[in-house]
């Protein structure tokens, strides 16, 4: 079995309360959209205390090009993508020793809030002593679904290469992609919601022989599950002046009729049900998807606190997020035999499974 032997995530430098947030949209905003004050309510009602971001909040007070923000974004991505590349291989945390980059097989790059051909990973080894045989797999347009994705890719490779080592790198800086002219509901849910952040895993197959300091979880299994005819649930517009947020409030209520049997499937295929879980490591898209997990998987708050607690500090980063929540997993000192369940929902629409146990 696959395993996950070290992680690494970084917070971006400017830190903004959600009280300022607000105020920050409230000023953009005002006289703009009818009833603003009533749709700004969510920035209070969300359970998010306080985002990391890219650019400082008076960044925003001013209008940016698409090409402005991409070249940005690309910069920036690839500065943060070296960044929790680094802190994953030297996690003391996890790791005896350190590994370098020169032994790392693939790369699995994740990412949606921006554009750039070559991909950010040909970017970063030439930051970083990359092997030049380094095998490279792009993931662009999963959104937050991609962390669960590029998790479930390093099992596929690492199943089919027993001696791998794989780094899945996760960055979003959703930030740069807020709209000030883009006066929708979804564009202020948004605003109120995303933030920017960078993750990074190893995953190494069953012939890698790594010393770690703590329990680590393998992965057992993974699933994917589409649903058709969806493309507007959740996503990207894109316009002359950049990426516009799609957001329908509909998911909630699709976690509850699609997701939940989906899941449920899933796991009585391995002969589980949710309710032997030892821990639910699930993205936290928002506070009322992690209502809708519990509901539909009949889980107590205990289950998602975890997940609770990085919206609360960090906001939803999209792909990166659910890689916040399992570092903190990583961190406590799970049980041998002990099964988790990873999750996420992105554009597609789409859902990613993957089975945990913890082993030695």
């Amino acid at each position: 079995m696959p395993k996950i032997v070290s992680i690494g995530t970084y917070q971006p430098p400017y830190t903004l309360q959600q009280i300022n947030a607000e105020e920050l949209t409230r000023e953009l905003f005002y006289e703009k959209i009818p009833r603003l004050e009533r749709y700004l309510k969510v920035f209070e009602t969300g359970d998010i205390e306080t985002r990391h971001f890219c650019v400082p909040a008076e960044w925003h007070r001013t209008e940016h090009t698409f090409e402005e923000r991409n070249n940005l974004y690309i910069e920036l991505a690839t500065n943060y993508s070296v960044e929790v590349i680094t802190s994953c291989l030297q996690n003391d945390a996890f790791l005896h020793t350190p590994i370098t980059t020169e032994e790392i097989d693939a790369i699995i790059f994740v990412s949606s809030t921006g554009i750039s051909t070559p991909s950010i990973d040909a970017r970063v080894m030439n930051r970083l002593p990359f092997s030049d045989r380094l095998k490279r797999i792009p993931l662009w347009g999963l959104g937050c679904a991609g962390g669960a994705a590029g998790v479930s890719r390093a099992y596929d490779f690492c199943k089919a290469h027993p001696q791998a080592k794989v780094l899945v790198v996760c960055v979003e800086l959703c930030s740069l992609t807020f709209q000030q002219n883009d006066f929708s509901k979804s564009n202020l849910i948004g605003a109120s919601l995303f933030a920017d952040g960078a993750a990074c895993i190893l995953v190494c197959g069953d012939d890698v022989t790594t010393l770690t300091k703590k329990r680590i979880p393998s992965i057992l299994t993974t699933g994917s599950k589409w649903m058709p005819d969806s493309e507007n649930v959740m996503g990207w517009n894109i316009k002359n002046n950049g990426l516009h947020v799609i957001f329908q409030k509909s998911i909630p209520s699709i976690i509850t009729s699609w997701f939940g049997p989906f899941i449920e499937q899933f796991l009585a295929e391995q002969q589980l049900y949710s309710e032997q879980l030892n821990h639910f490591i699930a993205h936290p898209g928002g506070k009322k998807v992690l209502k809708a997990y519990e509901d539909t998987l009949y889980l107590t708050e205990q289950k998602t606190d975890v997940s609770r607690e990085i919206l609360k500090r960090h906001g939803n980063m999209s792909s990166p997020t659910v890689l916040y929540v399992l570092e903190q997993f990583m961190l406590r000192e799970c049980n041998v035999n002990d099964t988790g369940l990873l999750v996420a929902l992105g554009p597609g629409f789409c859902a990613e499974a993957v089975l945990l146990k913890w082993r030695e």
